[in-house]
């Protein structure tokens, strides 16, 4: 079991990756040995703390690179420069998202055009590219995590859940586009996790969600990494378009 969980040698990038459930992920992937490229929007000292963080503790290769994933040059140029390093890619997990409520009166249109450009357009770019890197090797594990609410909805979030169902649905398609390269696609929906996404929720808010959650306990980075562990490894090498939710039970 612990040859399977073996990642040594192979290649992943993640997107959001210096904070939050993308740091937890980044580590869990570089404690199994994989080498890896972190992506962040912004604050290069951080990033660069991070990269030297995963060095030193786990003793792999790790870059990372400054940029906004929707914006599609700057997407490309990252991939550009991991082809000309590592000549492959294994494992893409798309986890860069923002989340922004509003009332439906109150929506504006800014407000759809950032949410839909970064989690979902962000989403789509770093698929594309990934999967022609992958492609070239007739392999790889392409990770994308979503949220509860895009399965259930939420009220306040219409435009955050409407980006998160299209995660859910842009998965199904190109897990069945790629399934002939050996390239599988799979997503991730967390639920209420412990992270500062959640800081600004109001108590009585947070009490009303928190009552629902089965297992009486919120989510940690740590509960979504694990199963970005799974979905990267050969565990799960017969395992595509499908959804995992990762919410302590609170569709039950």
């Amino acid at each position: 079991m612990e040859s399977i969980f073996n990642l040594q040698g192979k290649v992943g990038i993640v997107t959001g990756a210096t904070r939050g459930i993308g740091w937890s992920i980044a580590q869990a992937l570089a404690s199994k040995g994989m080498n890896l490229i972190l992506n962040s929007i912004s604050n290069q000292e951080l990033l660069n703390e991070r990269i030297n963080e995963l060095k030193e503790n786990f003793k792999i290769e790790a870059d990372g690179f400054l940029f906004d994933v929707s914006e599609p040059n700057s997407v490309k140029e990252c991939y550009n420069q991991i082809f000309k390093k590592y000549k492959r890619l294994d494992v893409l997990v798309n986890n860069a998202g923002i989340m922004k409520d509003a009332l439906i009166p109150m929506i504006s249109s800014e407000m759809i055009d950032r949410i839909l450009d970064v989690n979902v357009k962000g989403v789509i770019y770093n698929l594309q590219y990934a999967s022609r890197l992958m492609g070239r090797n007739k392999s790889g594990s392409i990770i994308n995590v979503a949220s509860i609410i895009g399965r259930v909805g939420n009220e306040g979030q219409v435009v955050y859940s409407a980006s998160k169902s299209a995660v859910i649905g842009l998965t199904y398609s190109a897990a069945k586009e790629l399934a002939s390269q050996n390239i599988r696609v799979n997503a991730i929906a967390p639920g209420f996790i412990e992270t500062d996404m959640i800081k600004d929720v109001p108590p009585d808010k947070f009490n009303k969600i928190s009552e629902n959650i089965k297992m009486k306990r919120l989510g940690t980075p740590d509960d979504i990494a694990k199963s970005v562990l799974y979905l990267a490894s050969d565990l799960s090498n017969y395992v595509t378009g499908q959804v995992l939710g990762v919410d302590g039970g609170m569709l039950v």
